[in-house]
């Protein structure tokens, strides 16, 4: 096993001065040569001859977010994305937040509504936002007797500020007052309601009116 790592220790023992300098310094190379034979061996032969382990080679698969663990988007359910939380409520309060800023809180939250209701609120939280933009809500009759589902009855828009951390949507009731029903109100952000503004949609409902 050894003679594969076999070297040459071959020393030069000759005469190199006739003085005591010479005789250590020739003591010196012995020790030397020795020294440099001891260690080798102490090395383990096996180690020089095994190469490293490979990385096992993995699917691209393994390195992207499976299927079944991503949620898609439902632009039909109440939005997410940028919203903390929305909410359809009777009316709304101001308050003021724990850093001095102006939030706006939801008062008497529901989805059901008496016909003679003054107005409908959408009340929304917001993560932070790095820009202005405007918030949109369009309402639908989606199932209202006599109306066309697809037909706008009331709207409002609302300019969401940088410092903003919340705010509303007040729906007036349409011309004629409310109907009973189910009402889809089509919630966009950005600049102008357009095919990629839609961030999700609200739905509530008309009932008989409040004695």
């Amino acid at each position: 096993m050894l003679s594969q790592y076999r070297c040459s220790l071959t020393v030069s023992v000759g005469p190199l001065y006739h003085t005591p300098m010479g005789q250590r310094t020739r003591q010196y190379r012995v020790m030397a040569a020795f020294t440099a034979w001891a260690t080798m061996l102490s090395l383990h032969p096996a180690g020089w001859a095994e190469n490293p382990p490979l990385t096992k080679n993995l699917p691209v698969t393994e390195f992207q977010n499976r299927a079944q663990d991503t949620k898609p988007y439902d632009f039909d359910a109440p939005p997410e994305g940028f919203f903390r939380s929305i909410v359809t409520a009777e009316d709304f309060e101001e308050e003021i937040g724990p850093l001095r800023t102006h939030l706006i809180v939801p008062v008497r939250p529901t989805d059901r509504f008496a016909v003679n209701i003054p107005a409908v609120f959408i009340v929304f939280a917001l993560h932070q936002h790095y820009q202005g933009f405007k918030i949109f809500g369009r309402c639908f009759p989606e199932s209202v007797a006599g109306l066309a589902p697809d037909r706008v009855v009331t709207e409002d828009v609302m300019q969401v500020a940088l410092e903003d951390e919340s705010g509303y949507l007040k729906l007036s009731p349409p011309s004629g007052g409310w109907r009973p029903g189910r009402y889809k109100v089509e919630i966009h952000a950005g600049e102008q309601v357009n095919e990629m503004s839609l961030m999700g949609a609200m739905r509530f409902t008309i009932g008989a009116a409040k004695p």
